[in-house]
């Protein structure tokens, strides 16, 4: 199974690399984002990380927690996985992933 990065969460996982580079330098930033990316791959073949969401409105979206962030994802139709958003645990979680797919 394959995993696609779609565009709000690539722009997220930029903002993490931003954020991780001004906070503790390029070399962690680099290193907690391919951590992060090896975590979703993961997913493409271990569903026992897989939590369905059960809030109204995200029917189909499941996620799993990598250390802070959590990875917001659905299963394509061909088995592939799509990672939707990855957010920070600090984050008001159901609004902002909201702002970040389109469910319809």
């Amino acid at each position: 199974m394959s995993i696609e990065i779609l565009p709000a969460a690539r722009e997220r996982l930029i903002g993490i690399w931003q954020y991780s580079a001004e906070t503790w330098g390029d070399e962690q930033a680099d290193k907690y984002v391919a951590d992060l990316v090896a975590h979703a791959r993961a997913l493409a073949s271990r569903k026992s990380l897989w939590r369905s969401l059960r809030e109204p409105g995200f029917h189909g979206v499941f996620c799993s927690r990598f250390r802070h962030h959590y990875i917001f994802f659905r299963e394509f139709t061909d088995g592939a996985i799509g990672i939707l958003s990855i957010l920070h645990e600090s984050m008001d979680l159901p609004h902002r992933l909201k702002e970040d797919i389109d469910l319809d």
